[in-house]
């Protein structure tokens, strides 16, 4: 019974870090996926007095992807109050060209700044409407949860790998006999430690299996699957091969880098 404890305790403390790591990578792939619909719904107004093409706007600028040219009638439909037809003609004539710019990806109020700045550089350019205060608070949330859940991953990263140094040097100690004896018999230090290694290996693929059927369920989960539709993004939640893979692999690394250290801490104490 105490040996199946020991192996759930490890086991769940390598599951709560490929946990964390596993909801960091969602987390990612969300704010890239909610970046691309906001770039796509967000634009840059410009009022210019000449007609400037869309090739002259996407030399300004690589974060421009294409302009659009606006039509002033709903403007003059406003300013309408009975004119004639040829005064109508004439201030459509009259107006400054606008255009909305789509961008290639949603910008960093830094890259605003400088998209400004380099659109003024055309003196045609007279105005800019870039509705950076808007801009500025969305960008600066989705920073802000980003950093918290790295944070989180962060803390419970470094706790978990605390648990299971612990649980490395429980087996280490009950072991330490059959370790000592097989010394005496010059047996080298990693054969003597063999038996951790295996307890780690083992218990780093199973704590890995067992995410891997955990994130297989959500991923298929329609109740976790209409929340990302609620918010109008569309990821993979987990990817089977690469995703369990990077899993694996992390598991493995970090079962037997800190039985490594376990092991080399063990005989510099001898």
């Amino acid at each position: 019974m105490k040996s199946v404890k020991n192996h759930l305790s490890l086991i769940v403390a390598l599951m709560s870090i490929l946990f964390s790591i596993q909801v960091f990578i969602i987390v990612e792939r969300s704010i890239d996926a909610y970046k691309e619909n906001l770039a796509k719904n967000y634009s840059v107004v410009v009022v210019s007095e000449k007609h400037i093409s869309q090739s002259e706007f996407l030399s300004i600028d690589g974060l421009i992807k294409k302009a659009k040219e606006l039509s002033p009638d709903s403007v003059i439909k406003r300013l309408n109050t009975g004119m004639s037809e040829k005064n109508i003609d004439l201030l459509r004539l009259t107006l400054p060209k606008f255009y909305k710019l789509y961008l290639t990806k949603f910008p960093s109020p830094k890259e605003i700044k400088t998209l400004r700045k380099n659109l003024f550089l055309n003196e045609s350019i007279t105005k800019i409407e870039d509705f950076s205060n808007n801009h500025d608070i969305t960008y600066k949330l989705l920073v802000l949860f980003k950093g918290v859940i790295s944070v989180f991953a962060v803390v419970v990263s470094i706790v978990t790998m605390l648990l299971i140094v612990k649980e490395l040097r429980i087996w280490q100690f009950k072991h330490s006999e059959r370790m000592n004896i097989m010394g005496l018999f010059g047996a080298p230090t990693w054969l003597r430690s063999a038996v951790l290694f295996r307890l780690s290996i083992v218990d780093a693929i199973i704590s890995s299996i067992l995410i891997f059927l955990l994130f297989l369920y959500l991923s298929t989960n329609k109740f976790v699957l209409e929340q990302f539709q609620n918010i109008n993004i569309n990821i993979v939640i987990f990817d089977r091969v690469n995703d369990f893979l990077l899993l694996l692999g992390v598991s493995l690394a970090l079962s037997v880098l800190l039985a490594t250290m376990i092991v080399l801490g063990h005989k510099e104490e001898v």
